[in-house]
């Protein structure tokens, strides 16, 4: 079982970091640079060329049945769904196969309207109960992963 963050946007690197150690499990950050590598030897850093879905592709292309990744991206999370890997955001939120198209459908939804100049808004601001969720969220799924693998 591996860990894999779509690291560049990630709020809970260290978070991840640390239950990864906990569980002793090879974790690799994914990003287009900006990232200090860890000093953790269960922690590799992977810089992919700049491009707007390079991490997502090395992740999607890597990335197996048990694994688990870190990301908001949508896209990526069914991609890693297909895989048979779990998906979990950095609130915690868990991308599940019965949610997946329900959650790709309404990315396009808030696109389109966004588009429009109807939302002009961003997410709320990430909180101490989120970074308690994901936790909490990541502990289950590497439960889960162990089962699964």
């Amino acid at each position: 079982m591996t860990i894999y963050i779509d690291a560049d946007a990630c709020p809970v690197k260290d978070e991840t970091v640390r239950v990864a150690t906990r569980h002793n499990l090879k974790t690799y950050m994914v990003c287009d640079g900006g990232i200090r590598p860890s000093q953790n030897p269960l922690v590799e850093l992977v810089i992919v060329t700049q491009g707007a879905d390079a991490a997502d592709d090395w992740i999607a292309e890597h990335i197996q049945k048990a694994d688990i990744c870190i990301t908001n991206d949508i896209p990526l999370a069914a991609r890693c769904l297909e895989q048979g890997a779990l998906a979990i955001k950095p609130n915690g939120e868990k991308f599940t196969q019965n949610s997946i198209g329900m959650a790709l459908a309404n990315r396009e939804l808030m696109a389109t309207l966004r588009e429009q100049g109807e939302i002009t808004g961003g997410p709320r601001p990430y909180s101490k109960s989120d970074r308690s969720d994901f936790l909490n969220s990541l502990e289950t799924a590497v439960q889960a992963a162990k089962r699964l693998g």
